[in-house]
């Protein structure tokens, strides 16, 4: 997922471990390629461009690769920073962030990852990831499967998250991605998901 949303990370705190389906095919319009920030604006996704990803032919998601033609980074970079440069925290995660970007790596795969790893990092939250040796079409005993559970289009019916303050608006906004949590509220963000 990039930039998860707030609710895989609280899913990741009630469990042992992260296991990451490695062998499924590219899903569009789904949280592999998008995420949501708040904006002055409202609620604002953000999508990084693939190659492949709008063909018929299925495509594993290790292969998709990202789109550097288009200037997304720019567009996503400048979103965010006006979307959360005065925010407490913005200051003390954005760097390593922006690391990530800068790498440009080629796969989305390995971009998610990355970023993955970098909030596991700030929160905290020590889960160690695995990846899964082959497609699983079912559930494994003892894993909450939530690849078609945490998407866009599926209001989570199940998450809870304490409410705190955002930067912009007087309604508190669900279902937005980890740096609007990291970016407000900093190292008591773990506290927000329990």
């Amino acid at each position: 997922m990039y930039h998860p949303p707030i609710q895989f990370f609280a899913q990741a705190l009630q469990s042992d471990g992260i296991l990451i389906e490695k062998h499924e095919n590219y899903v569009k319009q789904s949280y592999r390629n998008r995420c949501h920030v708040l904006t002055a604006q409202g609620m604002v996704p953000l999508s990084v461009p693939v190659l492949r990803g709008n063909s018929k032919d299925k495509t594993p998601i290790t292969e998709i690769e990202i789109d550097y033609s288009q200037k997304w980074y720019n567009v996503h970079w400048r979103t965010i920073q006006a979307a959360y440069g005065r925010a407490p925290y913005f200051e003390f995660y954005s760097d390593y962030i922006k690391e990530v970007y800068e790498r440009q790596p080629k796969y989305l795969f390995g971009l998610n990852v990355d970023l993955l790893r970098l909030y596991l990092k700030f929160l905290k939250l020590d889960r160690p990831i695995g990846f899964t040796d082959s497609y699983q079409t079912a559930q494994p005993e003892g894993v909450l499967d939530l690849r078609n559970r945490i998407h866009p289009k599926i209001i989570p019916d199940n998450l809870y998250v304490q409410t705190y303050t955002q930067v912009f608006g007087k309604q508190f906004v669900q279902d937005l991605s980890i740096i609007d949590l990291l970016f407000t509220q900093g190292p008591k963000s773990l506290s927000y998901l329990q």
